[in-house]
């Protein structure tokens, strides 16, 4: 049962990797509203193309004309995002089912490999979350607070999918000798949590300038608009109470609040590079090898990053480039949650290794 639910973790944390890039192209493409209705498509199960099913959804959304180049990329990221709805449920039934078998059973030996049960059931909840999100996104016209949510919901069923499947291998991963764990102090990892949460913040600055089309405000780099701190309105720019009913398609936002919410984006990005850079110094010098590695992950990713940001505001956000940022920012925040995942299990033996002294001891007083 391991063995399946393995590979089903794998498949399901890469098809959350392409439906989040499938979601960020569609966004990107100006095609979040493709299809005016929710889950279908002008009340049908695909774009309509031919003549009549054309006069058919026009007649039913007067104001929003068939466009199938956009409406096309909204429905086939519906599609991939319900098939990882499903094969998340899929998982958490196996999981339960798993878990209800040991414990029947009693396979004190097999509960070493048992596949965590919390985590693919808060899964469920959060994909049940998601697909209301998506829902939203579509009847509140693209609201930028919901499409935030969206944007965050994605990103946190990929990482939490991907840790899903590090614990799903810890057992393997870790069957080695007590003496390869190098104990590690509970104030050093608290620097890997709060890079974790800083990345989360900065996913966050970095959706909520998608949301409100504003990564052209300032189209110059390192300055904005040709000042190093241009005019610009914070409190219009981070208002998060903005009225629910426009079409949020475009924006609504005046330029100095595009601006304020870019320099943010910016800035953010500044703080975060310098503090993982100290992070990892600072970790670097008390970390085993697995950490190590880890820490480089780190890095690479925070690099590529940001060279991909500073491309995307000089050659003003083509497509490919944007949806590469999005999917960087993906990566850099599933890093974080590996090196926070090797810091946490380098402090601990391995289940296997803790089994092993616990059966040698019961042998041993059944000897005596």
């Amino acid at each position: 049962m391991t063995s399946i639910v393995r590979r089903l973790a794998i498949a399901t944390t890469l098809l959350a990797a392409f439906v989040v890039a499938l979601g960020a192209y569609t966004r990107l493409k100006d095609a979040g509203l493709g299809c005016p209705d929710w889950p279908g498509c002008y009340g049908f199960l695909t774009v309509p193309e031919h003549i009549d099913d054309i006069k058919i959804a026009e007649a039913r959304f007067p104001d929003s004309p068939v466009e199938a180049d956009k409406g096309w990329p909204e429905m086939i990221h519906r599609y991939f995002a319900s098939t990882l709805g499903l094969l998340i449920i899929i998982q958490a039934v196996l999981c339960v089912r798993y878990f209800r078998r040991v414990k029947r059973e009693n396979e004190d030996l097999a509960m070493v490999d048992r596949p965590p049960l919390k985590l693919p059931l808060f899964l469920v909840l959060l994909v049940i979350c998601q697909g209301i999100f998506g829902m939203w996104t579509v009847t509140l016209k693209l609201w930028p607070q919901v499409v935030s949510g969206h944007l965050l919901g994605g990103f946190a069923t990929l990482s939490l999918l991907f840790l899903l499947t590090l614990r799903m291998f810890k057992s393997s991963a870790q069957n080695h000798q007590m003496n390869e764990f190098q104990p590690m102090s509970s104030h050093f990892s608290l620097w890997a949590v709060a890079g974790l949460v800083l990345v989360i913040v900065q996913v966050f600055l970095g959706a909520w300038t998608a949301s409100n089309y504003a990564a052209l405000a300032c189209p110059d780099f390192p300055t904005c608009q040709g000042s190093w701190w241009p005019e610009m309105n914070l409190h219009a720019g981070f208002n998060l109470f903005q009225s629910i009913g426009p079409n949020y398609l475009g924006g609504i936002m005046d330029s100095d609040s595009r601006v304020a919410i870019h320099m943010v984006h910016r800035v953010g990005a500044l703080l975060l590079t310098a503090y993982l850079i100290l992070m990892s110094w600072r970790l670097w010098r008390i970390s085993n090898r697995p950490v190590k590695v880890a820490i480089v992950v780190v890095l690479v990713a925070l690099t590529l990053q940001v060279s991909l940001g500073i491309i995307n505001v000089v050659w003003l956000t083509p497509l490919p480039i944007a949806v590469a940022h999005n999917a960087g920012g993906a990566i850099l925040l599933m890093t974080l949650v590996y090196l926070n995942f090797k810091l946490y299990y380098s402090r601990q033996p391995s289940a296997i290794t803790k089994t092993t002294a616990l059966q040698f001891a019961h042998n041993a007083e059944v000897s005596s």
